[in-house]
């Protein structure tokens, strides 16, 4: 079972809730951290780091003595990664997406494609947690394909926690692909009801059943909790504003740990998701 945890925007307490949920898995678990540009699972988790391989992407390079400049590459280039100019092609590699269109499209074969390196992918355990971390390289603007080649790091059996991005975009979209189950966390603050709708409306293009988490629930509003209600969306735990779980965070210690009762809330939120993803699908027709 692959469970998302994801936000509308940062600073909901994402990575909050998913490290402590993969904490009170029963059975195998492991944690992805696809927070690429930033992960910090690690800083509650503490694993031995047991692998690490660089993720790369093939960016075009053109032969200069066998290009025509016909400008066919630049024209099927989606990207605008390059650009035709009096007869040379020019190569802009941060734009690059490695698709490859462009080498299949050069009728006199002048392209060829080189890695470039964007990220690495670590690996290893947090006792019996499986961890896996994403690390997109300092000035990369793309991290999907770092957040991808995390994924594939999966096991094939137990439960796979992913910890994705905070938003919409494109990156929250290659971590949730796949998934069984996604909980959005947001807070019941005006800010936190605006891009959580944002965030709905993602997770029901993809077709995946969710539910909501609302963190600090008893700072702010009540809007939060009537949207959820009005759109039928259930609300899977709610986090008050525990000033021992601010301090053990600060740390870098998980609430399951530092305060008690929160185990039973966390298992109790591992239980309640279980059955959900046990309940049969409705075939459609």
């Amino acid at each position: 079972m692959i469970i998302a945890v994801a936000s509308g925007k940062g600073g909901t307490g994402k990575t909050t809730v998913a490290v402590n949920l993969a904490a009170v898995m029963p059975g195998p678990a492991t944690y992805i951290d696809c927070d690429v540009e930033e992960p910090n699972g690690h800083i509650f988790l503490k694993p031995d780091i047991e692998r690490s391989h660089t993720v790369a992407i093939p960016t075009p390079s053109v032969d200069a003595e066998k290009c025509t400049g016909c400008g066919r590459c630049a024209e099927v280039c989606r990207y605008n990664a390059l650009a035709c100019v009096r007869g040379k092609v020019l190569v802009f590699p941060e734009l690059c997406h490695g698709c490859g269109g462009c080498a299949l499209a050069c009728p006199v074969k002048a392209i060829t494609e080189t890695d470039r390196p964007v990220g690495v992918v670590e690996s290893g355990r947090s006792g019996a947690i499986g961890f896996v971390q994403g690390r997109l390289n300092v000035g990369m603007a793309m991290s999907p394909p770092v957040i991808r080649a995390a994924k594939t790091e999966a096991p094939p059996d137990g439960t796979v926690i992913i910890d994705a991005p905070p938003g919409t975009s494109c990156p929250v979209i290659a971590a949730l692909n796949g998934s069984d189950y996604v909980i959005l966390v947001t807070e019941p603050t005006p800010f936190g009801l605006h891009d959580l709708k944002l965030a709905v409306e993602t997770v029901r293009e993809l077709g995946v059943p969710f539910g909501i988490v609302i963190n600090r629930s008893d700072v702010g509003d009540a809007r939060v909790t009537q949207y959820c209600h009005r759109e039928k969306i259930p609300i899977l735990l709610e986090i008050p504003d525990d000033r021992r779980v601010a301090e053990a965070y600060s740390r870098g210690e998980m609430a399951v740990d530092a305060v008690p009762e929160w185990r039973e809330q966390f298992g109790r939120l591992a239980q309640l998701i279980a059955d959900v993803a046990a309940e049969p699908v409705e075939e459609s027709g």
